[in-house]
């Protein structure tokens, strides 16, 4: 585990203080990348530093976005935390530990890609639409009678199964981010179109579908350019015939 590679996506939060305890949480299990969705003047520096204590330097890297899209375009992997499934919360949810293992794999050295955990809104979590902009989701088992975690805790439950599993795994190669994902989905749907094989309205959740096996498979750069030519000659051998 490369835990420099490790990004903590807060989606909207409310509390301020809640992100001064999210920091300390994270400088306990040696995580510094802090990134939140939302405003750096929206929260109250005095209210965050309180709790953060000494891992308030956290708070003063923290960068900030305007969606979780943005926020992990430089991600090969963004996982969403959620205590509730359903069709639209990925599915198949991962439990912390087995989410590390992955992680594990995907950071690898210094040429491993970036991971990002992502943590809805105090009161709401995330939203259908925001767990739709991950490529996975986590859940962290709870009391049926009281399932729903604070923020904190969720954050420190996380890194110290990531901080856990830190190992000096050396990785071969450098899985693409998102960004680069989300061209070869491209290009395989616009050959997929090409031969018919689904009309326009199909394409989104075949899209969606790509998106998130590519990401959790990790692939490399050749891999990405290899794909990309097996669906264009092959749009190109069907439309000849």
């Amino acid at each position: 585990m490369n835990l420099t590679k490790i990004y903590i996506i807060l989606d909207r939060p409310e509390e301020s203080r809640n992100i001064g305890a999210v920091c300390r949480a994270m400088a306990n299990n040696d995580i510094q990348h802090l990134r939140i969705v939302g405003k750096r003047e929206d929260f109250d520096d005095t209210r965050v530093r309180i709790l953060a204590i000494h891992a308030a330097a956290i708070w003063d890297s923290a960068e900030f976005f305007n969606s979780i899209t943005e926020a992990t375009a430089d991600c090969t992997l963004s996982a969403g935390t959620t205590r509730r499934r359903g069709k639209k919360r990925k599915g198949k949810l991962l439990f912390p530990e087995e989410f590390a293992a992955m992680a594990n794999k995907i950071t690898g050295d210094e040429t491993g890609g970036n991971v990002a955990v992502i943590f809805g809104n105090e009161r709401t979590g995330l939203t259908d639409e925001e767990m739709l902009e991950c490529t996975l989701g986590i859940t962290i088992p709870s009391s049926d009678n009281f399932a729903s975690l604070n923020l904190s805790h969720a954050v420190q439950i996380l890194c110290y199964h990531l901080f856990r599993t830190n190992s000096k795994n050396i990785h071969g190669y450098t899985p693409v981010s998102l960004d680069r994902i989300d061209a070869t989905v491209n290009t395989i749907s616009d050959n997929l179109h090409k031969i018919g094989f689904f009309s326009v309205a199909g394409r989104p959740e075949m899209q969606k579908f790509w998106r998130s096996i590519l990401s959790r498979a990790a692939i490399s750069e050749s891999e990405a350019q290899y794909l990309e030519k097996i669906f264009t000659k092959a749009a190109g051998l069907a439309t000849k015939k």
